[in-house]
């Protein structure tokens, strides 16, 4: 590609870049505090506030926000969108890689891995392109369609576990790692609860169980997300609410799946004695699982890990790089220092997916 960029303002910056560089003097991406505007195309990416067009990248809540008249997801993304936004949102569906022009601006989405229609968007005007990722990871997992690498000029990319130290062993170990878990609680008459955040964990997790080892129930806020799952074709397996008469007639047999919310209220008592389980990529960092009083932990992440953020940065050609979401400034400095790259951080008012712990001040998984 071209040594050329595109131009962009963001807001506020940790560190001042003034390097020379020239840019074209449209601007295809601007920071406003609405959030990431597209002056030739007349619309928003993952917006903060509401807005005329959305274009959003997936349904989590720091991504996906009320209030909008028009929201432009992936075609695989539709349904969940529509659970999280209920019956008044305005939802135009896109399927992966087909393009609408928007104002003067081409635009395409392309699979991000994160969750379930989670998306990538690309730019492309005046013979530039921008790709925006959201959330995204490079492993492969039965529940999303897997990672597009998307050459561009400009890349804006998350950095959730921007630091050398996160590096996700392979998703086929999970099955096996929870089976093990869950069995030994149920030799002991524990009821097994597993906590990952309601939409893409919970649905992740639910794909490496097997309702033959025992009954599987979910919390609420799981339920209504599973069937936009399965309507969307992913297989799950057979689940049960966790009511009180399911959480009694299951003692000590079953699996619950619920949000970490629900961790440290009175719902879990009525499971009886229990073992209690995190999956996370902060799992991974020494003494996350004794801050969270869990039992076990699982290091399971819907994000890039270090090799992932590097490898994408690098196979996408880009040369100048907008950092968000995480360890912003660890990563920008790296890819200055290492990459030769123009790279910045663009600030939001997010650091992660909202429902993740924050009791260690870290971006959530």
């Amino acid at each position: 590609m071209p040594r050329e960029f595109l131009r962009f303002t963001p807001i506020p910056l940790s560190t001042d870049v003034s390097n020379g560089l020239t840019r074209p003097s449209d601007d295809l991406l601007i920071s406003t505090p609405r959030g990431l505007y597209c002056p030739p195309g007349d619309f928003f990416i993952d917006p903060w506030r509401p807005v005329d067009r959305a274009v959003v990248t997936h349904a989590h809540a720091d991504h996906l926000r009320w209030g909008s008249k028009s929201y432009l997801v992936s075609e695989e993304g539709a349904g969940v969108t529509r659970v999280r936004l209920g019956p008044k949102g305005i939802v135009e569906a896109l399927p992966w890689g087909a393009s609408r022009t928007i104002g003067a601006v081409r635009v395409s989405l392309h699979p991000a891995g994160h969750i379930l229609g989670a998306a990538q968007v690309r730019l492309e005007h005046k013979g530039q392109v921008a790709v925006v990722t959201g959330d995204f990871k490079r492993h492969v997992d039965p529940t999303t369609t897997p990672f597009e690498v998307v050459p561009c000029h400009l890349l804006v990319t998350e950095s959730t576990f921007a630091l050398p130290v996160f590096r996700w062993a392979q998703a086929d170990q999970l099955p096996e790692d929870l089976g093990t878990w869950w069995r030994r609680n149920q030799s002991q008459r524990r009821t097994s609860v597993l906590f990952g955040y309601a939409l893409g964990k919970a649905q992740r997790l639910l794909a490496a169980l097997s309702s033959d080892q025992g009954p599987i129930l979910i919390h609420g806020a799981v339920g209504k997300l599973n069937d936009a799952y399965r309507a969307a074709g992913v297989q799950l397996p057979a689940t049960l609410p966790a009511s009180p008469e399911n959480a009694r007639k299951h003692q000590g047999a079953a699996l619950v799946i619920a949000p970490p919310s629900a961790a440290g209220g009175s719902w879990i008592r009525k499971f009886g004695p229990y073992s209690t389980a995190f999956a996370s990529g902060w799992m991974q960092l020494r003494g996350t699982r004794r801050r969270r009083a869990a039992d076990q932990g699982f290091v399971v992440s819907d994000h890039a890990d270090w090799p992932g953020l590097v490898d994408t940065v690098r196979e996408t050609g880009a040369e100048r790089v907008l950092v968000t979401h995480g360890y912003t400034d660890v990563f920008v400095r790296w890819l200055r220092e290492h990459e030769g790259l123009d790279a910045e951080v663009l600030a939001t008012p997010w650091s992660g997916e909202a429902e993740e712990p924050a009791e260690t001040q870290e971006p959530s998984a």
